[in-house]
């Protein structure tokens, strides 16, 4: 007597990996909600800027060039960039305490998207601040040179990026303690926005000054967002600019994912 075994079919559905990218853009978009949700969040950050523009610039006297506006607005776009991405560490330590960031450590997304997602994040309210800038300044005799605009506002990218990467590095380090986060974040971005020559020129500065400036790379940043809101095409600048951007983005992404994979 013979027995038949019927094994029964199972089919088998193949499951989508996520990769590294698709789980970026998934964390950016995550985190791109409460802004556009809440838009005004972005206007609330423009307080300082625009406090900056009108009781600073008009103490400003004119360039050879032109209206000191011409000068003092990419330093401005500059400032906003660095101050957005340095804060962001903050929303960080908010859901370490919350213990939220606990659970998107053990969700699916791999840890470097996690950091990496939030970084890019930051990429968007920039550029919504920087049209904001620009929409007010424009009446007030400066020149928009749109092109060199979207070419500046790539580099500054890069720079937000970094930037916004050392935050979350920083909030991972001080590991829910705020003061501690406000108090390292302080301390680095006052003086990193003053050598750069946002705010003044540094052309009369002692010589020891200029050396600690052009070790900043927000430095030749600004040096070349002022050349190119303006319409000039420089390419040693512009590389420079370039470069300064890259490597605080290369750094920043490197330092902040290390961290990340070791919370």
């Amino acid at each position: 007597m013979s027995t038949t075994t019927i094994t029964p079919q199972v089919t088998v559905r193949d499951t989508p990996v996520s990769g590294f990218w698709a789980d970026t853009w998934n964390v950016m978009t995550r985190e791109l909600k409460p802004v556009l949700r809440e838009p005004a969040s972005v206007l609330f950050a423009m307080v300082q800027p625009l406090v900056f523009l009108g009781l600073f610039a008009p103490l400003l006297p004119d360039t050879p060039d032109g209206s000191a506006l011409q000068w003092f607005v990419p330093g401005i776009v500059a400032m906003t960039c660095l101050m957005g991405a340095s804060f962001t560490g903050a929303n960080l330590s908010a859901e370490i305490i919350s213990g939220s960031h606990e659970r998107m450590l053990v969700s699916p997304l791999s840890r470097s998207s996690l950091l990496v997602g939030r970084a890019f994040k930051e990429v968007v309210p920039l550029l919504m601040q920087t049209a904001i800038i620009l929409i007010v300044v424009t009446p007030f005799s400066f020149d928009l040179h749109l092109g060199g605009v979207l070419v500046g506002m790539a580099m500054l990218a890069l720079f937000c990026v970094g930037g916004g990467a050392l935050s979350f590095a920083l909030a991972l380090i001080s590991e829910g303690q705020e003061w501690l986060f406000w108090t390292v974040q302080q301390t680095l971005v006052f003086p990193i926005l003053l050598l750069a020559g946002i705010l003044l020129p540094l052309d009369g500065a002692p010589g020891w000054l200029r050396f600690i400036s052009d070790l900043n790379p927000l430095t030749y940043v600004v040096e070349a967002e002022r050349e190119l809101f303006s319409g000039v095409w420089n390419a040693d600048v512009i590389a420079a600019g370039f470069a300064g951007g890259a490597v605080v983005a290369a750094f920043g992404l490197v330092v902040g994912v290390r961290t990340m994979n070791r919370s």
